[in-house]
């Protein structure tokens, strides 16, 4: 992926890059009188089975230390590297979805010198012209590079031994850095920027984005100067694996360069750590240009060649992001909430090699049905009663055929809505295949109660609650809900609670 002149800019981003030198300009309360400028480098673990230049399998955070270790890991002399195929792919179908230039040609560099817990370090340099539409609809991120390269291991300090213990389980694993170019001008933008990109890399499945467990990382640049000057100097804070922490170092970053300035004094370059308990950053070096990494060709690696064929098969097997998918679930009728609530259900789940999310499952039940019932019952009712066992979707019992069959029953009057939802909650508790209209005649749940058991069970409600009826008899018609309550209660939720609406206040006449 051939690199270019970092002056060079896309035309068709000029829109964008204008957009963003005019919120420099803008007045932020909390530093009046200062622009804020801040650029994201998002390190994503690609979601491959297999490391990037080696056999070895993919670690999880439980795994045991060092059982995940090949001899090219840990840079044994006379190994050689073997590309893998798969993040080079989903790296293909990331660089798609964020609408960049897929280079034909990319070399691989090597970093030369030692690091204990990456003893080698190679990366594909690939500088893009791509962008990232945030969730206001408004503002355009450009992305200025995107690389594969391989991600780190583990090193724990063992204070009692004066030692650090070293795990390579994770040294090697294919890596994607994302590069931003310096369009954010807010922390809430920075934390759109980052939860934007989270749900676009999970719906490539080219990574889970999970930032708890270390597999999407934030280094985030920020610098401060004032509205209509050149950029100020900036520095990095590195490793930030939550958006909630990385707001707030955005914020004592900022506010720490404000009081440098002010005092006179200037901001010098370098590299700092965020601590969480006392919410404010620390020095850690000084920073290096990147003449200073050493970057070599990798003589073992021979350039990467994509032809015009593959990138278009990359780019027809790139499934539906989540912008289209908002627009077509709001083109179907959707409230824009409904629409967010599958959206966010998705995006908050980790990307596994099969499966699909809650937009894939609503779109197999509205097939041929109402959308507006049916995302009021995944929404309402099926994602209420996984909440309230503590389930996750990907738990979820219920099959698309089966929650058709149940929105089927429930709108041609076959059972109630009372009685649909007891029926849900059976098929979640059993987990078997029944399907809805089983139980609902195991239970005796279909819908029932016309003509003379229907006045019999309002003739008893009635005699039950002689103040409620009397109140109605008197023109307060309100009331009548609490007897129709008393009438379906009797009835088990199988008795129309229009009927007996209709029924009650013609006997209350």
């Amino acid at each position: 992926m051939l690199a270019r002149p970092p002056q060079w800019l896309c035309v068709r981003h000029i829109p964008a890059l204008r957009r963003a030198l005019s919120r420099a300009a803008s007045d932020d309360p909390r530093w009046p009188g200062w622009a804020v400028v801040v650029g994201i480098e998002v390190h994503a673990q690609i979601k491959s089975r297999h490391k990037l230049f080696s056999e070895s399998r993919t670690s999880t955070p439980d795994q045991p230390p060092n059982t995940l270790v090949t001899p090219f890991d840990a840079a044994f002399p006379g190994t050689l590297p073997r590309l893998n195929p798969k993040c080079v792919e989903l790296g293909v179908k990331t660089a798609i979805a964020l609408d960049a230039d897929v280079q034909r040609r990319s070399a691989f560099d090597r970093k030369h010198y030692f690091y204990a817990d990456l003893p080698q370090a190679t990366r594909s340099p690939s500088i893009m012209d791509g962008r990232l539409q945030l969730g206001d609809g408004d503002t355009s991120v450009r992305i200025k590079q995107i690389q594969l390269e391989q991600d780190t291991g583990k090193s724990t300090y063992l204070p009692q031994q004066r030692a650090s213990a070293i795990d390579l389980n994770r040294a090697g694993t294919g890596l994607m850095e994302i590069v931003s170019e310096p369009d954010m001008r807010t922390p809430e933008q920075a934390s759109d920027y980052v939860r934007t990109l989270q749900a676009l890399l999970r719906a490539v499945g080219s990574s889970d984005g999970n930032m708890e467990q270390g597999s999407l990382r934030c280094d985030v640049n920020v610098s401060v100067n004032r509205p209509g000057s050149k950029f100020g100097t900036r520095c990095e804070i590195k490793n930030l694996n939550s958006v909630k922490f990385m707001q707030i170092a955005i914020m004592s970053e900022v506010r720490r360069h404000i009081s440098l300035l002010e005092q006179g004094a200037p901001v010098p370059q370098e590299t700092r750590g965020f601590d969480e308990d006392r919410a404010e950053t620390y020095s850690l070096r000084s920073k290096e240009d990147a003449p200073d990494y050493r970057y070599m060709p990798d003589p073992n690696l021979p350039p990467l060649l994509l032809d015009d064929t593959y990138i278009a098969r990359m780019r027809a097997s790139v499934p539906e992001l989540p912008a289209a998918t908002r627009a077509r679930l709001l083109a179907l009728g959707l409230a824009r909430r409904d629409a967010d609530v599958l959206m966010d259900v998705d995006a908050g789940r980790a990307v596994g090699h099969d499966g699909a999310g809650a937009v894939a499952y609503f779109d197999a039940v509205a097939a041929g049905r109402d959308p507006r019932l049916v995302v009021n019952w995944i929404t309402h009712e099926l994602l209420g009663q996984l909440a309230y066992r503590r389930e996750t979707f990907a738990q979820n019992a219920v099959s698309a055929a089966q929650m058709g069959d149940l929105v089927d029953l429930v709108r041609r009057g076959f059972v109630t809505g009372t009685a649909g939802k007891v029926i849900l909650r059976e098929m979640m508790a059993r987990r078997s295949l029944d399907m809805p209209w089983q139980i609902a005649q195991e239970l005796s749940l279909m819908s029932r109660g016309d003509g003379a058991e229907l006045e019999k069970w309002c003739a008893e409600a009635i005699a039950a609650l002689p103040e409620e009826a009397e109140v109605v008899r008197r023109g307060n018609e309100k009331v009548v809900n609490k007897i129709v309550g008393h009438v379906m209660k009797a009835s088990r939720g199988t008795a129309n609670a229009q009927a007996i609406r209709v029924t009650l206040l013609r006997m209350l006449q």
